[in-house]
């Protein structure tokens, strides 16, 4: 790699398996002459295991100003580097999203390539038939707060997709009952691409139990995946207003209020419905 060249590469690494990681990725990382790692520690072993000669520099949650800093000079001086976090893709609900805010601030080159992130992995295990998915990450680990956060999320007709550490996955998925019922889809999965992986799906209703019958389901990390809200039909004048304000340009969540203050319609209806409107709206435009 030249000064001409140099780059911040975004590189994922496996999230447990080491056959995960791609050709690519094991190519710039024996090329660039520097790693930032989220836990150097962790990263050593992986770089030696396929002969990797780069220098490592710390870019954890607690230094990454500091970091970006250090990775700006370096790509001043025409060193590429390449960021890595423990597991899965920089920057998703991991250290490096200020770090490449800082190289791109600074009119340096990012590169990211492809590879393996755990939301996706287990999106594509879940088996649900929603064409959408909001992906949240970690929830909030206060409990007050928690319960806000979900309550926002209730009606978004959407897969939702969490992060959950071993300690709080049981008053999480208790959390989650509460905010979404028992008859909505839950799939947990666990420790993804190691020995010990788990894929389970049952009702909300039923986690619970299922976690609290054998203590090792409460270990290593979790993806949770919840189905999105029922679609509920907003019918009679309620729906009928709703659509004429949706033709008119109204953006759903206005045309929600406003149909429900004209004519009393329950509002998690309506925006269902004009949620479910847009997108059949967006599809017949792409087609």
């Amino acid at each position: 790699m030249t000064n001409e060249s140099a780059a911040l590469y975004l590189v994922p690494t496996p999230l447990g398996h080491l056959g995960d990681i791609t050709q690519r990725a094991i190519e710039v990382l024996r090329q660039v002459p520097w790693v930032a790692a989220e836990d150097t520690r962790h990263t050593a072993p992986l770089l030696r295991h396929h002969g990797c000669n780069a220098r490592l520099l710390a870019a954890h949650r607690h230094n990454e100003e500091a970091a970006a800093q250090r990775v700006v000079a370096l790509l001043a001086a025409g060193e590429s580097v390449a960021v890595v976090v423990d597991a899965g893709t920089p920057g998703i609900s991991d250290p490096g999203a200020r770090l490449v805010a800082r190289v791109r601030a600074a009119g340096h080159r990012i590169i990211p390539l492809p590879g393996p992130c755990a939301a996706i992995v287990a999106l594509s295990a879940a088996g649900l038939s929603e064409a959408q998915f909001l992906f949240y990450g970690f929830l909030p680990a206060k409990s007050g707060q928690r319960a806000q956060a979900l309550r926002e999320l209730a009606e978004l007709p959407y897969a939702l997709v969490f992060y959950e550490a071993p300690h709080r996955i049981v008053d999480t998925v208790a959390a989650l009952l509460v905010a979404f019922g028992a008859q909505r889809t839950l799939v947990l999965a666990r420790e993804l691409t190691k020995l010990f992986e788990s894929i389970h799906c049952c009702p909300l209703g039923e986690a619970a139990a299922w976690l609290l019958a054998d203590a090792n389901r409460q270990r290593g990390e979790f993806v949770l995946v919840v189905s999105g809200a029922p679609a509920v039909a907003a019918s009679g004048e309620g729906g009928r207003v709703l659509r004429l304000l949706l033709d008119d340009g109204l953006p759903p969540s206005q045309a929600t209020r406003l149909a429900h203050a004209i004519t009393g319609a329950g509002r998690k209806a309506l925006y269902q419905e004009a949620l479910s409107w847009q997108a059949g709206a967006t599809s017949t435009r792409q087609s």
